[in-house]
């Protein structure tokens, strides 16, 4: 179908139904609502890549049967079209069993880290950033090559970081192998779990929308989590515990795993989250 197709039509298409009216939410979403009483969401990707990769994330993670993520109606090159969700409010339940279910999405597996979703791109994406999913099988090495250095380099070249501060974050990578911890197998990540892609439904359940789903490390989940908030964090993380408890030391590791996300936003962003970086990146080497 043409680009110049509205949301509207592109509902009907990868629906089937007929449309009964729509409603702009940002520039990229539009509510569609549909014949019987269903609501739909129409998302417009900049690119067939960013629309595949979050496709194929969301029937992978739908796959495993543990989070609860919208129902995918269909997508092609430019469109995505999935179930609304209904919203509710944060209870500490729901944050409970937020805890257990994402342990239980982790524990689903992966086949290496850096592993796309079946039928996801290897050019895929994080929020507006590019991100490859290449595989590898050794995590300090993998998540040093293809999730820090990546973007320490595109800050470097932007500006946002000098090459001494560049250096610091580079010494953290060589010392990876010995400040990861124990070995953990490919956990099956969300991959993006900021608070804002995590919706607390009327339905009295976390849903979790807009994945960068990958193979990866659990603890770098649960570090994204905490680096932007979450209603009820505490009951979350006593439910990820009650179902796998983490590794020793996972605290002291929460700094490793959230330079990934913090130099993605360094690079979309500025300075602000470079400087954050940087803090982390201190606190290791003097840890």
């Amino acid at each position: 179908m043409s680009d110049a197709a509205g949301p509207a039509d592109v509902a009907a298409r990868l629906t089937g139904l007929v449309v009964s009216d729509a409603r702009r939410m940002t520039g990229a979403l539009t509510e569609v609502a549909l014949d019987g009483g269903q609501s739909v969401v129409v998302k417009r990707g900049d690119g067939p890549g960013e629309v595949r990769a979050e496709a194929a994330g969301l029937r992978w993670l739908a796959d495993a049967g543990t989070v609860r993520v919208p129902r995918v109606y269909g997508d092609d090159s430019r469109w995505l079209v999935t179930d609304r969700v209904p919203q509710g409010r944060p209870t500490t339940e729901a944050a409970l069993g937020f805890g257990r279910e994402l342990a239980a999405l982790h524990a689903s597996g992966a086949p290496a880290f850096g592993a796309p979703p079946p039928g996801g791109p290897v050019a895929a994406y994080i929020g507006l950033a590019p991100m490859r999913n290449e595989p590898g099988t050794d995590w300090p090495r993998w998540y040093a090559e293809h999730r820090v250095l990546p973007y320490l380099r595109d800050a470097l070249d932007a500006g946002t970081v000098t090459s001494t501060e560049a250096a610091l974050i580079e010494r953290v990578c060589d010392r990876l192998p010995e400040l990861a911890g124990p070995a953990e197998p490919p956990a099956r990540l969300h991959g993006d779990l900021w608070n804002g892609n995590v919706l607390w439904g009327a339905d009295g359940h976390v849903w979790l929308i807009d994945p960068a789903a990958h193979g990866g490390h659990r603890e770098t989940d649960l570090a994204m989590l905490d680096l932007f908030g979450c209603p009820h964090p505490d009951r979350v993380l006593d439910g990820y515990q009650e179902a796998a408890p983490l590794a020793e030391g996972w605290r002291e590791r929460v700094g490793l795993h959230q330079l990934f996300p913090l130099l993605v936003h360094a690079v979309l962003f500025g300075r602000g989250y470079a400087e954050q970086a940087l803090a982390v990146a201190r606190a290791a080497l003097a840890g």
